[in-house]
């Protein structure tokens, strides 16, 4: 147990020192995590031996894979249903573009370019077909973009997006076989009903337990996650479809959403992120720059060919247009979770693992800086309030009191 928790003291001291990186360079923490994730893995490999970091920990790969599944449910929890209502067919077909576009000529690419076989060309088509979600919500945070139906309208675009990339990883490489009809009937009923038992729960309980809303859903999904493990699927798969389902659910107010990404970011993600980047192998990088660069060059070029011309017809504007295609070209979250998927189950080798995972970061990072400093839209910035508002907007409401509120006596 004293090694178990030395251990953790160690990875929780290289996540305080990524936040304060993050925090100085201004860029995602999630980001940072890994860079210092692959930076430890080096250094622990050079110095200790390959194992001295223990990311191969039962305990560590559970608080890992929890962190990857729960930012999986809140990327889905935080998108606004009314925004895939009213931009349905411009979420739509840039979301699916976006996805398709990179997935056909990343996995080219592998195939024809690198030689790597079909399954691993497949999985690095998947993971190079993802945005950022997790970067561009941050961005649309900072600049104010979240608050406007430019922004809003990317973060649909980025869940559409997404959405492909978590249900191809789903159904090419999960056999499909009785377990996944079981998997998927039970998956389609417990949706089914979710929003309404969720809302029932909350009612009764919320105000009387403590955080029943956060062990509620971490039930649901660990519980599908287990399910989805025991079909031969990914855990992530119904993480985003709890999300995306619960998300237009009264129990989803703001306030318990910041809650619950305050313990997924602050405690479980840090793990997933730094052990993804820790199992990166440098000398492989080093040993072929090209095939981090031909992957890279080929995963921005295919999202820019694939979704500027369909953007062009939704915004007229040349930043606009740009900005909007940039944050699509981006990657992070379902890049790394797909290459690490992949990687785990032996259909990409460690070194095929390295390439995806540091092409992946670059995404993240190239496409977010130019479309910051030189294509930023600010005229857009006008049409916020002084409160942070759109004009004529309604602003967060929130649904149901913070579960800390008692709820009034019943006379």
């Amino acid at each position: 147990m004293q090694d178990t928790f030395a251990l953790a003291a160690v990875w929780l001291a290289l996540a305080v020192g990524a936040t304060i990186i993050a925090n100085h360079l201004r860029v995602s923490i999630a980001l940072v995590e890994i860079c210092v994730g692959v930076a430890a893995g080096a250094i622990a490999t050079r110095f200790f031996g390959p194992q001295a970091l223990g990311a191969n920990a039962d305990w560590l790969r559970f608080l890992a894979a929890a962190g990857s599944v729960m930012l999986t449910f809140l990327a889905g929890a935080e998108l606004e249903p009314t925004v895939l209502r009213r931009k349905l067919g411009e979420v739509t077909a840039i979301g699916l573009v976006g996805f398709i576009a990179p997935f056909a000529g990343c996995a080219a690419i592998a195939r024809f370019l690198l030689h790597w076989d079909v399954r691993a060309s497949l999985l690095a088509g998947v993971a190079l077909s993802t945005t950022s979600m997790a970067v561009v919500y941050a961005v649309m945070m900072e600049t104010g973009f979240n608050k406007t139906e430019f922004g809003k309208g990317i973060l649909g675009a980025c869940f559409v997006n997404d959405l492909g990339t978590v249900l191809a990883l789903g159904f090419i490489f999960a056999p499909f076989t009785f377990k996944t009809a079981v998997f998927a009937v039970a998956t389609a009923g417990i949706l089914a009903a979710l929003p309404f038992l969720t809302r029932r729960l909350a009612k009764r309980y919320a105000y009387r337990t403590a955080a029943i809303r956060t062990k509620w859903v971490t039930l649901v999904v660990f519980g599908l996650g287990a399910l989805a493990l025991w079909s031969g699927s990914e855990a992530v798969l119904p993480a985003y479809l709890i999300g995306m389902v619960l998300a237009g659910a009264s129990v989803m107010d703001h306030d318990f959403v910041r809650r619950l990404r305050t313990l997924t970011v602050g405690f479980l993600t840090p793990f997933y992120f730094i052990r993804a980047g820790s199992l990166v192998a440098v000398p492989a990088l080093l040993a072929a720059p090209l095939t981090f660069l031909a992957l890279l060059g080929g995963k921005v070029a295919t999202k820019i060919l694939g979704v500027f011309p369909i953007i062009a017809h939704f915004r007229r504007e040349r930043n606009e247009r740009w900005y909007y295609t940039l944050m699509m070209s981006t990657g992070l979250t379902f890049g790394t979770i797909s290459a690490l998927y992949g990687f785990s189950h032996g259909i990409i080798t460690a070194a095929q693992y390295s390439f995806l995972v540091a092409t992946v970061i670059a995404s993240a990072v190239v496409p977010t800086v130019i479309a910051t400093l030189i294509f930023l839209p600010r005229h857009l910035l006008a049409d916020v309030d002084a409160m942070g508002q759109p004009e004529g907007g309604r602003g967060d409401v929130r649904l149901i009191p913070d579960a800390e509120e008692e709820e009034p006596e019943e006379k």
